[in-house]
């Protein structure tokens, strides 16, 4: 077999065992239920313009994921897996780029190293099946950075149609999470030019057809937004890129480290390698430093520019996710396989030691991925989501109250809204970053949707028909004067109720007659 074809196999074992992954826990919530159910609507509306969260105009994020979503569903069928498949998608496009890039500068045998590496992480075998927008635009920022990148390969110009390439990849990460996905690869890419002296190859770049393309791909949603609601791209590039990237009053304040130990676990015992390697050439340097050598690997330069750059970045937000720290796992992968090479040069057991410390690394993902199954099992929906679709029937009305279950509706596969019931005027006096700021935001754009708010005394004049079902917290206290409202089903999180008068009667009828809408629902992935 050639070399060729044995890297080849490396990277659709890895995505395979990526996608045997995907299938084994139940959505992570909140996030992979929010972002799975907005690209299930938009699959059951066929509203491809206006990514919504129950009916709800949601403006957070771009719409590629959700495209991409719609298009598994209609192909498939609406299912956590087709969901995921999106995000896996882009760490396979993520794992053949990458190989495709290094093996052009340091050859076959390394690149696929390297693939070994990054495949066997726990940043690339959690990050690469999770539903959300990280992993895309980390594939996105890794794809413009690579092409920009050996745009610059020594020449007297530079590869015009490999830059063009790189804006077309930077348009693709705005439409995946935003603005970063254009920033962070320019960022990278300058740091690197000015570090190395090559800045002046700017000017030789094909700036007027490659920012065309970027435009080309990146506006055309935003302006059609736009001209569809007034206010839009205010809320989206003020309110959720520069007000978020400087503000202090956001959800998930972290101190400035925060990013160096999720580094570390993305990484797992690779991080180790190179920390060691750091360490041994840092004394070097220091023992040597009047005779060392300033000759540098520009492209080790750029592993470094890339790292350092991102990190510093996110570092200076207050409001941090472990997500958010992505697009680095792929210089971080490249360095630690090159600081492999240096400390195991010429030992015999170099090749048994690599294969043990990936074994060491993909079982810590695997143990990741069960634990996020435990803990996603906690807070699920899925035993009173199997009660709610066994026993309802069409045009029934579904309201929840005390919180949201983002899995209930994409589980339950429900196709009208669900009547979310707070306390609203509450909540728009004070100030808050949570679930309920995000539907009252989107209330504000389209008001005929933003009538599932309801307050809570919308439970008193629920028609007592049977035909109105409640899904609250387990322990949400009922206001007394909502007698119309009964028990039906306990969940382990979540309780069902269902309003009538003659709900006792009903209930002890149901669970005569289907029982199997009132026992535990069928074993979850």
């Amino acid at each position: 077999m050639t070399e060729t074809k044995r890297s080849w196999l490396t990277i659709a074992a890895i995505w395979l065992t990526l996608l045997v992954l995907a299938c084994i826990r139940p959505l992570s919530l909140p996030d992979e239920g929010r972002y799975a159910d907005i690209g299930r609507w938009m699959f059951v509306s066929g509203d491809w313009l206006i990514p919504r969260l129950n009916g709800i105009p949601f403006f957070h994020k771009p719409p590629l994921l959700y495209w991409l979503q719609a298009e598994m569903f209609s192909a498939v069928g609406v299912s956590v897996w087709a969901a995921r498949f999106v995000t896996a998608s882009h760490a396979l496009l993520l794992l053949v780029c990458l190989h495709l890039g290094v093996r052009k500068v340091y050859g076959e045998l390394f690149s696929r190293r390297v693939n070994w590496v990054l495949g066997t992480s726990v940043g690339f075998l959690i990050g690469g099946q999770y539903i959300n927008h990280d992993f895309l635009v980390a594939t996105w920022i890794a794809v413009a950075i690579g092409f920009f990148a050996l745009s610059f390969e020594p020449a007297d110009r530079p590869d015009a149609w490999l830059a063009r390439l790189g804006f077309v990849a930077c348009g693709m990460g705005v439409l995946s999470k935003g603005l970063i996905g254009a920033v962070l690869p320019g960022l990278v890419i300058v740091v690197w030019l000015l570090v190395t002296g090559q800045i002046r190859q700017l000017l030789r770049w094909p700036w007027l057809t490659g920012l065309l393309l970027f435009c080309a791909v990146a506006l055309p949603w935003m302006l059609w937004v736009q001209s569809e609601f007034a206010g839009f791209l205010d809320y989206f590039i003020i309110g959720q890129h520069f007000s978020r990237f400087t503000g202090s009053h956001f959800n998930n304040a972290q101190p400035w480290w925060f990013y160096l130990p999720v580094i570390g676990i993305f990484m797992g015992p690779w991080i180790l390698v190179l920390l060691w390697d750091l360490s041994l050439s840092a004394r070097a340097w220091l023992k040597h430093r009047n005779t060392a050598s300033r000759q540098t690997d520009r492209w080790v330069v750029l592993l470094w520019v890339w790292l350092l750059v991102i990190l510093a970045f996110f570092s200076f937000t207050t409001s941090k996710l472990a997500g958010y720290i992505l697009p680095v796992i792929v210089p971080a992968a490249v360095l630690a396989a090159r600081s492999w090479d240096r400390l195991t040069a010429h030992k015999p057991s170099a090749k048994i030691w690599f294969y043990s410390v990936c074994s060491m690394s993909f079982a810590l993902a695997v143990g990741g991925n069960f634990l996020a199954r435990y803990n996603s099992l906690q807070d699920a929906s899925l035993d009173t989501t199997h009660a709610l679709r066994c026993l309802m029937q069409s045009g029934d009305r579904v309201h929840v109250a005390g919180g949201y279950p983002y899995d209930l509706p994409f589980e339950g596969n429900l196709q009208q809204a669900l009547v979310v019931v707070q306390d609203w005027g509450d909540v728009r006096q004070n100030v808050t970053d949570d679930w309920r700021r995000t539907f009252l935001d989107g209330a504000d754009f389209d008001a005929l949707a933003g009538q599932a708010l309801q307050g809570i005394p919308s439970l008193e004049h629920t028609p007592a028909d049977g035909k109105s079902w409640l899904v609250t917290p387990a322990d949400y206290p009922m206001p007394l004067a909502s007698t119309a409202w009964q028990v039906v089903y306990k969940g382990k999180a979540w309780w069902l109720w269902r309003a009538g008068g003659a709900a006792t009667k009903a209930n002890e009828t149901m669970a005569r007659e289907r029982p199997d809408c009132l026992s535990a629902p069928p074993a979850q992935p």
